[in-house]
């Protein structure tokens, strides 16, 4: 029992990374990730890993999304494998994002999984590690910077 216990706290832990994204509750998401974190999206748009704080992490990330009219990432098939250090974990993910650009929807979505290293803490398992496995994508990528632009408009 233990071990669904677990499962299922890092499954909740996984699933509030995306809801805090699409329901743009930056506390949630921020709730989720050490102080420190390994990140690595270079499959999806080059660049290297980082080592960054979560708070910058999280300023980045609501910048890059905040701008869409909505977005949905949806994980699934969680897998998790368990070792004195925590524990490892991946999930597959669907993220779509909408934009209306001059009266017109568009839509972009992002497949792959997340490979995630989860460290145990006093308030309960947090990220340390994600990593982007970039399979594939449909519509248009420059969305993004559509986004970005319209968050900044705002700001």
């Amino acid at each position: 029992m233990a071990d669904l216990a677990r499962r299922a706290a890092l499954t909740d832990l996984q699933l509030d990374y995306a809801f805090g994204i699409d329901s743009r509750d930056w506390a949630r998401y921020r709730s989720v990730f050490t102080d420190i974190v390994d990140m690595d999206f270079s499959s999806w748009h080059g660049g290297t890993a980082l080592r960054i704080p979560a708070d910058e992490w999280v300023a980045q990330v609501r910048d890059r999304q905040s701008g869409f009219d909505g977005t949905q990432h949806l994980l699934s098939n969680h897998r998790f494998a368990f070792d004195d250090a925590g524990a490892t974990g991946t999930a597959y993910v669907v993220a779509r994002h909408y934009l209306n650009v001059d009266g017109e929807p568009h839509v972009q979505a992002i497949g792959g999984y997340y490979f995630h290293r989860f460290v145990s803490a006093a308030d309960g398992w947090k990220i340390a590690a994600c990593t982007l496995n970039f399979l594939w994508t449909q519509g248009d990528r420059n969305l993004f910077r559509h986004a970005a632009r319209r968050w900044a408009d705002k700001s």
